[in-house]
């Protein structure tokens, strides 16, 4: 049995696989408009960047002959519901964050970032040579979807606080923002997790809904205001170590798209995805350095948070491997993390010594 047969008869499809039953609908010649919903408001930094940007180069590689009507989170469906408004075909191409839809399958959890997993550079290592792609088309397919890699955060900070954390006792209770595993491990850790959409989180955070957030990174976070409410700043996270965004097209309207469609759509999806790391990594170092002239403590956890932390990473990511679409992703990706960190630490771990020590003097 091929893999895709072994994905479509698995019980975790089952219950999507009904949506792959649905007519392809029919179009007329010429330009055609598809709705795209996404899980942020118009204009947010980073996110929405990512998913202009790819319209934009789509609109103008097809000469206007594909274009998109972009609904942001709340206009058509809300932020978490995008994913099932394209794969019923309520909407026809959504952008968001994969993690977002962990009570689909926790495999999707690999698609934007796990704790302690991949960065930036691993990320695209793995999708784009060592199979990441062929994964998410395969889990994908079971819920008649069709996925592209299409922005990427970079490492994620740990988030702003209502409180110093000094101990791993200190997140008994704490009311936080994280979604995705990152999310299940502060849970296990006693804290009381919310998974509240972007466009909300600032009301939460202002009203002490919420004890504190994280988000994307400086550059984003300054953008979102949170500097306003709270000025205690954990610069590193553990949860995100390079967080990926997706373009994903209800799968029936992708094989709708001629094959010069397609590849301009992969192509548009792997620039806008470039252009997004750089704009991430560009900008969150002036940022951070604005949020600390405004008064922003940027703070780092103890080590017995970071200690529990993984522990309890490494439980939430074992949880899961008795179901073989997600032991196979997951081993997939923790093997390519190795073999790209012994190259590495070969290669670049020699160069940035010898740039430290020359810089330094």
């Amino acid at each position: 049995m091929d893999r895709r047969s072994f994905l479509r008869t698995s019980t975790v499809g089952a219950g999507a696989a009904a949506a792959t039953t649905l007519a392809a609908p029919a179009y007329a010649q010429g330009n055609r408009t598809l709705t795209m919903v996404t899980s942020v408001p118009d204009g947010f930094a980073v996110f929405d960047d990512a998913a202009q940007l790819a319209i934009n180069y789509i609109t103008a590689m097809t000469d206007g002959q594909l274009s998109f009507n972009k609904m942001p989170a709340g206009s058509l469906v809300g932020a978490f519901e995008v994913f099932d408004a394209v794969s019923s075909g309520q909407a026809d191409v959504y952008h968001s964050a994969e993690y977002y839809f962990l009570n689909q399958h926790p495999a999707f959890a690999f698609f934007t970032a796990v704790p302690f997993g991949m960065t930036a550079q691993e990320m695209a290592n793995w999708y784009y040579r060592r199979g990441g792609q062929e994964l998410h088309d395969n889990l994908s397919s079971l819920f008649n979807l069709k996925p592209l890699m299409c922005g990427q955060t970079a490492m994620q900070p740990g988030g702003w606080f209502n409180k110093e954390i000094n101990s791993a006792e200190d997140l008994q209770g704490l009311r936080f923002r994280m979604p995705g595993q990152g999310g299940q491990v502060l849970g296990r850790l006693g804290a009381s997790v919310q998974n509240i959409p972007g466009g909300e989180i600032y009301q939460a955070l202002a009203s002490g809904q919420i004890d504190g957030a994280e988000w994307i990174g400086p550059y984003a976070d300054e953008r979102m205001g949170f500097q306003e409410v709270t000025k205690t700043y954990y610069a590193a996270g553990f949860h995100e170590p390079g967080s990926t965004l997706s373009m994903v097209f209800n799968l029936e309207i992708w094989e709708s798209l001629t094959p010069q469609q397609q590849t301009i759509c992969k192509v548009a999806c792997e620039a806008s995805h470039a252009q997004n790391t750089a704009l991430s990594l560009a900008e969150n170092g002036a940022a951070l350095a604005r949020l600390q002239a405004g008064g922003v403590q940027v703070r780092q956890f103890p080590n017995d948070v970071w200690d529990a932390f993984g522990r309890a990473a490494k439980e939430v990511r074992e949880e899961n491997m008795g179901d073989p679409i997600y032991a196979e992703i997951a081993n997939s990706v923790f093997a390519s993390i190795e073999e790209s960190s012994g190259w590495y630490e070969i290669a670049d771990g020699e160069f940035m010594r010898q740039r430290n020590r020359v810089n330094a003097g």
